[in-house]
């Protein structure tokens, strides 16, 4: 298995869900962007917007390689002279507050066709918490994690509540999922063949897993005090994004392009000072669950 077998899975995994969201939203179309990086690569940036359930959203597929920068070296620890990494990743803003906002990033990275790891995951950030929707996404992982490896999903969950925290808020993104990293280092004992088996299912599972979502949120009525909280919501992502986000910061270091790094910020965002919601609300409840640790697979 070589680098350019899993880098043509991505692009068809990019396919596939963009043709997949096309006909669940009803309206509106992906637009492609086609790119290269300067010392090595591009990818395909596709942008979806103002659709009827999509109001924007990104899946781009990028496969980018080169000398590898001293920053970049020194942030993953690593030795060696050529970089190449490939992969998907999606993010979907809803036009509904009812409809949660969803990431998914599955990627592979190698230096000097030696050294390799795959790498992603997927989370979900409501608006609103729902528990049964909350239940049914981490069951749906937990499902997946346990075809591979018992310990897999506790493991990446607590990962992924780590990694998603807005540290300066004191809150996570949203309600998790799954994230991992250098996989191949946490399971020595299994072949590539197999890590990659787990990163395919991971990615295949994203529509499916969306798509239901969708269905079960898009009917909901919504007012304007609810638009009102998906803006500030949608503001707490840009931070993350911003500050945080590791995919952002190696985009950047590598000289990726710009436009497609931050295709994952919405479409607009409120910053209100020092806003807090009423007591006994459907906002407070959402944020008194938006905390590290929480079992969702306790709401069936």
């Amino acid at each position: 298995m070589n680098k350019y077998l899993i880098s043509n899975f991505f692009k068809d995994l990019q396919n596939d869900i963009c043709k997949d969201l096309e006909i669940e939203d009803g309206k509106s179309q992906f637009k492609e962007d086609l790119w290269e990086r300067t010392g090595g690569g591009g990818g395909r940036t596709r942008i979806i917007s103002n659709g009827n359930i999509i109001e924007k959203g990104g899946v781009n597929f990028s496969a980018v390689y080169g000398e590898i920068p001293s920053k970049v070296k020194n942030y993953l620890n690593v030795e060696g002279k050529i970089f190449f990494a490939t992969g998907v990743s999606v993010v979907i803003h809803p036009l509904s507050p009812m409809i949660p906002i969803i990431h998914m990033n599955v990627r592979y990275f190698e230096i000097d066709n030696n050294l390799y790891w795959f790498g992603g995951g997927i989370d979900l950030t409501p608006h609103y918490v729902n528990k049964k929707d909350a239940y049914y996404f981490h069951n749906e992982l937990k499902k997946i994690c346990d075809k591979y490896d018992k310990n897999y999903y506790q493991r990446f969950k607590k990962s992924a509540d780590d990694y998603f925290f807005i540290k300066h808020r004191n809150e996570t993104r949203g309600i998790g999922g799954i994230f991992f990293d250098r996989l191949n280092e946490i399971n020595e004992n299994k072949t590539k063949e197999e890590l990659f088996n787990f990163v395919k299912d991971i990615g295949n599972s994203f529509s499916r897993i969306y798509i239901n979502l969708i269905r079960e949120n898009k009917n909901k009525t919504y007012s304007d005090k609810e638009k009102l909280w998906q803006s500030i919501r949608r503001s707490r992502y840009v931070e993350f994004n911003l500050i945080y986000d590791a995919g952002t910061k190696f985009g950047l270091e590598t000289n990726g392009r710009t436009e497609s790094i931050l295709m994952s910020l919405p479409p607009q965002a409120i910053w209100l000072y020092d806003y807090k919601p009423e007591k006994n609300s459907k906002e407070e409840e959402t944020l008194n669950l938006l905390k590290k640790g929480i079992n969702f697979l306790e709401y069936e």
